[in-house]
């Protein structure tokens, strides 16, 4: 009956994972309106980063924990995922998600850059070292300051939108910093019990390491599913696809470069051959779907899904 146990552990701390993200973002979001940061700026950057929490939080502990099979592989598969699973079911069920030509030119090729670089480096050192944390760091900083200055624009607007009364609640204001805070806190807490639980079941049921990372990618990505498919089911398009891009750009150059900067992470060949290389092909097919019509319709979508389905199959059944 052990692994019952840990299974209960395991959904109890990832509903706790999922809903101290939701309070991060939503708090943050509260903060950066009422301290007049852009709108555009806090739904590119806190929406991804937000639902990017689990990921993050779940790679790094099971990194520096000594599980860095687990840690690559929810990052690595996660982001698979949000292109084949999320973004593909979300565009089935609700018909089309249409984007605009300049997500594609910013997001989109970054995405593609951020799977290029972390293939070159597994590729040619065998591994995730310093030198690959820097630059993956570096970029991200370089892409943020880019989006800053991009919407520039909509700064001032956003501070007239500030309100008198807003101004003046400082106590909701702490309040809500106390919950931001909190919530990381619980986030890293929560994060730290679910990488344990799903390490103990892998060893419990015979399961290797990196498919307890892949297994782990699919809870973690819940916050992302539940924000894309809801953003597609409003019309809000630009904002589901701009959350899937995002947050794979933040899964690598941050949930990998960061403890990058502190050990270097050892990986599989597996991971090397086979799922660095499914993650830059999706992408890609991601990108060329939609710069065809910049949409994803029923067809598109199907191509991805199959793609997540037959990468996902292979990953399980073939014996490499």
């Amino acid at each position: 009956m052990l692994w019952l146990i840990f299974i209960i552990i395991l959904i109890v701390s990832l509903i706790a994972v999922i809903k101290s993200a939701d309070i991060f973002v939503e708090n943050l979001v509260e903060i950066g309106s009422f301290l007049g940061i852009s709108e555009v700026i806090l739904g590119v950057t806190a929406a991804a980063m937000g639902t990017s929490l689990p990921e993050f939080g779940s790679a790094m502990i099971a990194i520096l924990t000594g599980s860095p099979d687990v840690g690559v592989g929810c990052a690595l598969g996660a982001n698979i995922w949000n292109i084949g699973g999320i973004l593909g079911i979300s565009a089935l069920v609700t018909g089309s998600i249409t984007t605009r030509k300049v997500d594609i030119q910013r997001d989109g090729l970054m995405a593609f850059l951020t799977a290029l670089i972390l293939f070159i480096f597994l590729f040619i050192f065998g591994n995730i070292n310093i030198f690959a944390g820097i630059l993956l760091i570096s970029l991200y900083m370089a892409y943020l300051y880019y989006l800053i200055n991009s919407q520039k624009k909509y700064k001032n607007e956003s501070i007239k939108k500030t309100s008198a009364k807003n101004k003046n609640e400082s106590v909701n204001f702490r309040k809500k910093v106390f919950l931001v805070i909190l919530s990381i806190i619980c986030l890293g807490i929560g994060c730290r019990i679910l990488v344990y639980a799903t390490v103990e079941l892998s060893i419990f049921f015979s399961i290797p390491e990196i498919f307890a990372g892949i297994l782990l990618a699919f809870g973690t990505t819940a916050p992302e599913f539940f924000t894309v498919m809801t953003s597609a089911r409003r019309g809000l398009s630009s904002l589901a696809v701009g959350t899937v891009l995002g947050s794979n750009i933040f899964n690598i150059m941050i949930g990998l470069g960061v403890p990058a900067l502190l050990v270097t992470i050892p990986v599989e060949k597996i991971t090397i051959f086979y799922d660095a290389p499914a993650l830059l092909i999706i992408t890609l097919t991601l990108l060329l779907l939609l710069r065809i019509k910049y949409k994803i319709s029923k067809m598109e979508s199907l191509v991805l899904v199959l793609f997540y389905i037959i990468y996902i199959s292979l990953r399980i059944f073939w014996p490499f």
